[in-house]
């Protein structure tokens, strides 16, 4: 998948959801639309809950990287939320965080099929549970 997650960060408190973000990056060859992609938050075994529609949506040139916020602009109740200097920010509107704890999944799906996934790992450094396969020896 070109589209991949390189850093999730849950917010410290479930009402600051514009402090939960996420960032993407493009690490194909060529631009990727993100318009129309299904936001989908699960746990493990589960099907998941489509949470909204990336609508206009955002294109992502190689290399490129968008952080993207769950809450909505302008609402100070919500939080602060960060800014990276060079990078576009997306907000994807949310009343409520999407990150329920580790073990969380959350996916970026066009048809059904997969564009981009994390599964949530709070203890580690970016916030993305590293699936490593071991080795039979």
């Amino acid at each position: 998948m070109p589209l991949v997650f390189e850093e999730a960060h849950a917010a410290p408190d479930k009402k600051k959801v514009n402090e939960e973000y996420f960032v993407l990056s493009n690490q194909g060859a060529t631009a990727v639309s993100a318009a129309g992609l299904h936001v989908i938050v699960g746990r493990p075994g589960k099907r998941g809950s489509v949470m909204g529609q990336i609508d206009p949506g955002f294109v992502l040139q190689p290399g490129e990287k968008i952080l993207i916020l769950s809450g909505i602009p302008g609402r100070q109740a919500q939080g602060t939320p960060p800014a990276r200097e060079g990078v576009r920010t997306y907000y994807l509107f949310q009343r409520e965080g999407l990150l329920k704890g580790s073990g969380t999944i959350l996916r970026f799906a066009m048809n059904q099929v997969d564009v981009a996934r994390l599964t949530y790992d709070r203890e580690a450094p970016n916030g993305i549970k590293t699936e490593i396969a071991e080795r039979k020896e």
